[in-house]
């Protein structure tokens, strides 16, 4: 009862007074000339047909007055998408069992004229009618939100939520089926389509069994991208089989959503084989770069002859090295070269491969929080934290395409490294070995797309 009180308090406070006005004008107007239509009935039986002529002359003007004045502003006043709502419907197996019979039953009837047949007949129509209107009252009023994680990686399970929130003050929905929207074109069994429903981010429906009046209820869905790239979402679909299963309703909720999947992070085999050369090679190149002693340890194999301590070997009676402190490890510019020799269907393998590595290298450097600066075509991301552009680095890499072109771009990676020491350079390329400037092969460890 309150919450009927605050609906009937909310309406009159909100009334639209002037079209109320004019509502009951026109209720008036027409009324008026419902009775003068019957007096001039009367008149003409009568045989005073002047008076009835201009009686019903009269009825009619005050027809056309109300046509004309009132009812076309009252139209411009009222909301009519809240009555013209598109609702879309479909016969289920159940349906059309259900038409089956009662073609059956109106033969039957027609040719027997039992009464009782037609008494079946009209209940099982009323039960189409009923259907139908109930799942309409089930569909209207519904709003859709669908949330979805900040960052999310291909490959990888994700947790969104599909909240269905009812907005009728008295009456709830049952069976209500959230799915995607579907165009009539992508239905075909084409390559295309099945290429667009994999670009989909959500593939499987979500069901909901009841929402109650003026709540919501929110459903969990798992979902899972196989593969890095742009994921978008048109439209959604509410559905509902409510009450008898006979027919299918549906209206379309306009909700888009667009997410990018990232690149898989997952470490594997290749990486965890590559990933001690790379630390080596990074260690040998930023180890004694410093200026201040650090310790005085064992000769290992490797070290530099220029770093041993004669005194402290003399008196150990081994060899003895300085270690200094290393100011600028972990400085790593990672480049990732998009060019391909070769566009075949192994080259594009080799390639996705190569992002997913890379991608693994960057969360690898953000992880031991490393300086980190990543060298793409056409983009640059300057040295700085790796925990503050590991994931600009991700979608960089979740976008990247392979692209056939020469190795003398002025926009070539390659060349724009070269031209500046910022640190250890690891590179990731296609190109052929002989193609990669020889000053690079000391300050950089490449690895060659083939090999992975």
């Amino acid at each position: 009862m309150r919450d009927l009180w605050l609906l009937a308090r909310y309406r009159m406070v909100h009334i639209d007074r002037p079209a109320w006005r004019r509502f009951f004008l026109a209720l008036f107007g027409l009324g008026l000339s419902f009775l003068l239509a019957l007096y001039s009935t009367a008149l003409r039986e009568a045989g005073r047909l002047r008076e009835a002529f201009w009686t019903a002359l009269l009825a009619l003007a005050l027809t056309a007055v109300v046509a004309v004045k009132v009812v076309p502003y009252l139209a411009r006043r009222t909301a009519l998408e809240r009555w013209m709502m598109k609702i879309e419907f479909e016969f289920t197996r159940e349906g059309a069992v259900y038409l089956m019979l009662i073609a059956l039953i109106t033969v039957s009837a027609l040719n027997t004229g039992n009464n009782l047949l037609f008494i079946i007949l009209a209940s099982l129509l009323a039960g189409i009618l009923v259907s139908g209107i109930l799942s309409y009252i089930v569909l209207t009023e519904l709003e859709l939100d669908f949330l979805l994680p900040d960052h999310i990686f291909a490959q990888q399970p994700m947790i969104c939520r599909v909240t269905l929130s009812n907005r009728k003050w008295l009456f709830p929905s049952f069976s209500v089926t959230v799915a995607a929207k579907e165009d009539k074109e992508k239905r075909k069994k084409t390559a295309k389509a099945a290429a667009a429903k994999r670009q989909r981010i959500l593939d499987e429906p979500v069901y909901a069994p009841y929402i109650p009046r003026r709540s919501e209820v929110t459903q969990h869905v798992e979902l899972t991208f196989p593969r890095r790239g742009r994921y978008t979402q048109e439209g959604f679909r509410v559905s509902s089989k409510f009450p008898f299963g006979f027919l299918r309703k549906s209206r379309e909720v306009p909700l888009s959503r667009e997410i990018l999947a990232l690149p898989n992070v997952q470490p594997t085999e290749e990486f965890y084989e590559i990933l001690p050369l790379i630390s080596g090679e990074v260690e040998s190149f930023f180890k004694g770069r410093g200026h201040d002693l650090y310790a005085i340890r064992d000769f290992q194999e490797g070290d530099t002859a220029r770093h041993v301590d004669w005194k402290a070997s003399a008196k150990a009676q081994h060899l003895k090295v300085r270690e200094f402190t290393r100011e600028d490890e972990r400085r790593v510019v990672l480049v990732f070269d998009r060019r391909l020799v070769r566009a075949d269907e192994k080259s594009l393998a080799q390639f996705e491969k190569a992002v997913n590595f890379c991608a693994c290298l960057a969360w690898h450097f953000y992880e031991i929080d490393a300086q980190l600066e990543f060298v793409c075509d056409g983009l640059d991301i300057a040295m700085t934290n790796a925990g503050e552009i590991v994931y600009p680095v991700l979608e960089s890499l979740a976008l990247v395409e392979p692209e056939l072109g020469p190795a003398d771009r002025q926009d070539d990676p390659l060349a724009r490294v070269a031209s500046a020491a910022r640190g250890f350079n690891i590179i990731v390329t296609s190109q052929p070995r002989g193609s990669i400037p020889t000053h690079l092969w000391g300050t950089s460890y490449l690895v060659f797309m083939e090999s992975l």
